[in-house]
């Protein structure tokens, strides 16, 4: 109820159910996705579900004439919440993963043969019009990253912590390593910080002659484990915990050692990876048969690309990436064929940009320069010799894919469309696959001409029926600046006219750490359903990329080094200044709203600035850094021994006697990415300050909820919360 000179009136109610939030995919979302070229090019291959919903199948566009069918259909329909393992459960989480149906699939390098791995084993079709086919059976043990040889002959997975292979016409299959099963020992899997932190999915890589595996061999005995209950479940024993080996900050990490195998078996020949504290960041194969691995101090301040020779473990040193800031791990190594070399990003100008370099590891020259960044290398022409990528060079509210020459030009735009573009190149450099989506057009999938870019045939456009109805009004994108004159971007959902034209109640919904970009010209942007809901309630919803913030370059990010929650505090602060001075916000009422780094950021604003946040919910808050992973802390902050003062004032608790408002905790108990014992650690500073919390706890869920009667709960007393207390 709203009370204006003395007479009382009805809150007009929001636009849609609240239940529309928890829905997934979301509006416009349900388009194809995991786009791949056929080896000839004659088919385009997608996951897609053309009903909308969570369960994707395998489909396949014809190129020439744009029409599409269904590829293939998965026995027992694919991967379900009931058939699901612990194990690809975790990858699931790893990846950030909802599809259920088939959610992986591969293609051979030549010839008609994909590869889809199903909860009861790995499948094989082998044309166009094949049934599926069975090669082998997951048994007890899940079969895991399954990979196709580069000739097709065989292929290779990981079974109970060991390494196999199988022809794939079928046949017994062949244990290649041996001595990790049963203990805490793995062969060829990717760690917990490779794939939650450093974008590596794979322990294992085939070589180009299809006869030897470079695989890790990752021992964790040495790490305690943490223990995980499942306290709400029905029953005790087997399925009630689960025991992880978690590296905390400043705590050992696992010991990785990387191996070649010959295909016949045998013993692996071990690389030499240097000694001392390190990450293996990356593994890679030179045309030539030599393999290459980045290697990274434990600092992240230096990074190594290593040439290796796989009959011997020898080494040496191909070039070196410092920096006092930190490492940015990426995918654009690129080796060329021939006596080319290889392309190189560096973020050594302060921007990542491409870089040509000889097989001695000299520099040849710069491809890309200027106060912009590319994001990734699309393709590479080698034959043409050129280079196909995708950058901010316009805005980095956006991103576009060019063309630059191996020999030096200027970079030319191929995508026109204002927006964000996604691009996958055919094998043969004629045309692409462009899935672009804006603030105002939901996404479409377009076949273009890599020549020019050009239009030849559009494969997708959403017709969601969901977009009209629910009146979904794109935000306002707007710059201000902060108190020190930095140029921040802002992106406003205004409520609707009939609330009038402010000053409003407004919420800013906040993330504000590292990787992770919330104001952008994308339709993501559009369909945050939260705001768009809170929008409709009446609530003007803000949300600001503070400093620390990616794609705005080495510095931008660089200056919340060693210190979490202060800068980022500041610039939220003053983008709520601004909203104020704007006529926009009242500032009486001032809410904030984030989850997991965006939880931190809430509480934190609630506690270092009580006058102008009243209220805050925090989702999965990281409490106190000491308490989270090696890898992604030890990036930004140092360990706790080399930077106490940093990790003392990054810390919620310190802060915890400055709080006054209300503040909601958030958790998932079986969260085995910000345990709960960050919330846990929190609740008991907040008991010794005597301030007043509510919680809301999720027994079964992990970082972020996934079963939707969690989901539409959570937002029912998020929602509730903000309309009892701002």
């Amino acid at each position: 109820m709203n009370t204006k000179n003395g007479q009382t009136s009805q809150k007009p109610d929001p636009s849609f159910p609240i239940e529309e939030i928890a829905r997934y995919p979301l509006p416009g979302m349900a388009f194809p996705a995991s786009i791949t070229f056929s080896p000839d090019d004659t088919l385009i291959a997608c996951l897609w579900s053309p009903v909308g919903d969570l369960v994707r199948q395998l489909y396949a566009f014809d190129p020439a004439s744009g029409a599409h069918r269904l590829l293939v259909t998965p026995p027992g329909g694919g991967i379900t919440l009931d058939n699901i393992s612990p194990e690809e459960e975790l990858r699931r989480e790893r990846q950030r993963q909802l599809d259920m149906g088939i959610t992986q699939y591969s293609w051979a390098d030549e010839g008609f043969h994909l590869l889809i791995p199903l909860q009861d084993g790995l499948y094989i079709q082998d044309s166009p019009d094949a049934s599926l086919r069975l090669l082998v059976a997951a048994g007890q043990a899940p079969l895991q990253d399954a990979q196709f040889s580069p000739d097709g002959a065989w292929v290779a997975y990981i079974q109970d912590a060991e390494l196999y292979i199988i022809p794939t016409t079928g046949g017994a299959p062949r244990q290649l390593t041996s001595g990790a099963r049963g203990t805490a020992t793995t062969h060829g899997l990717a760690e917990f910080i490779a794939q939650e932190e450093m974008g590596r999915s794979h322990g294992y890589w085939w070589s180009p002659d299809s006869q030897s595996i470079a695989f890790t061999e990752v021992e964790e005995k040495h790490i305690p484990v943490y223990r995980i209950m499942h306290q709400g479940k029905d029953f005790t024993g087997e399925g009630a915990q689960e025991d992880h080996r978690y590296p905390f900050t400043g705590q050992p990490n696992c010991i990785v050692r990387l191996g070649v195998i010959s295909i016949q078996g045998g013993q692996p020949i071990w690389m030499n990876l240097g000694e001392g504290d390190f990450y293996l960041a990356r593994v890679d194969w030179f045309p030539d048969g030599s393999l290459s691995a980045q290697v990274e101090n434990r600092e992240q301040t230096r990074l190594d690309l290593l040439c290796f020779d796989p009959r011997s473990g020898k080494r040496s040193l191909l070039l070196r990436e410092e920096t006092r800031v930190w490492i940015n791990l990426h995918d654009m190594f690129k080796p060329l064929k021939g006596d080319a070399g290889f392309i190189w990003a560096s973020e050594r100008t302060g921007f990542s940009h491409l870089y040509l370099y000889d097989w001695k590891g000299h520099l040849v020259r710069p491809l890309t320069q200027g106060d912009w960044l590319v994001d990734k290398i699309a393709a590479v022409d080698e034959a043409n010799r050129l280079v196909y990528f995708t950058a901010t060079l316009e805005t980095p509210l956006e991103e576009h894919l060019y063309v630059v020459s191996l020999d030096g030009s200027a970079p030319r735009r191929l995508t026109l469309e204002p927006g964000t573009h996604s691009v996958v190149c055919d094998h043969n450099y004629k045309t692409f696959v462009d899935t672009y989506h804006s603030l105002t057009q939901p996404p479409r999938v377009i076949l273009k001409d890599l020549r020019d870019g050009a239009i030849i045939h559009e494969l997708f456009s959403s017709q969601d029926p969901c977009i009209p109805r629910l009146g979904l009004n794109p935000p306002d994108i707007v710059e201000l600046q902060n108190r020190g004159g930095t140029k921040l971007y802002g992106a406003i959902f205004k409520p609707d006219a009939r609330f009038g034209a402010g000053p409003f109640p407004t919420i800013v919904m906040v993330y504000g750490g590292p990787h992770g970009q919330m104001v952008d010209n994308s339709w993501q942007t559009t369909v945050s359903m939260r705001a768009q809901y809170l929008r409709s309630a009446g609530y003007l919803v803000f949300a600001l990329d503070n400093r620390g913030t990616p794609r705005r370059g080495l510095q931008f990010e660089g200056t919340i080094k060693n210190h979490f929650g202060h800068l980022e505090v500041l610039d939220q602060v003053d983008g709520v200044h601004w909203l104020v001075s704007q006529g926009l916000t009242n500032p009486q009422r001032v809410g904030i709203f984030g989850w997991s780094y965006g939880g931190y950021m809430s509480a934190m604003c609630l506690a270092q600035a009580p006058d102008v946040f009243r209220v805050a919910v925090a989702g999965a808050p990281v409490s106190h850094f000491d308490g989270y992973d090696t890898h992604y802390t030890e990036r930004y902050m140092g360990t706790p021994h080399s930077n106490p003062q940093g990790y003392q004032e990054s810390s919620l608790m310190h802060h915890i006697g400055n709080l006054r408002g209300k503040l909601l905790l958030v958790h998932g108990l079986i969260d085995e990415n910000v345990h709960f014992r960050h919330t846990a650690r929190l609740i008991n500073a907040l008991i010794r300050a005597r301030k007043q919390y509510d919680l809301l706890l999720f027994p079964d869920e992990r970082h972020m909820p996934r079963k939707l009667e969690d989901r539409v709960y959570m937002e029912q007393v998020v929602c509730g919360y903000f309309e009892k207390w701002l």
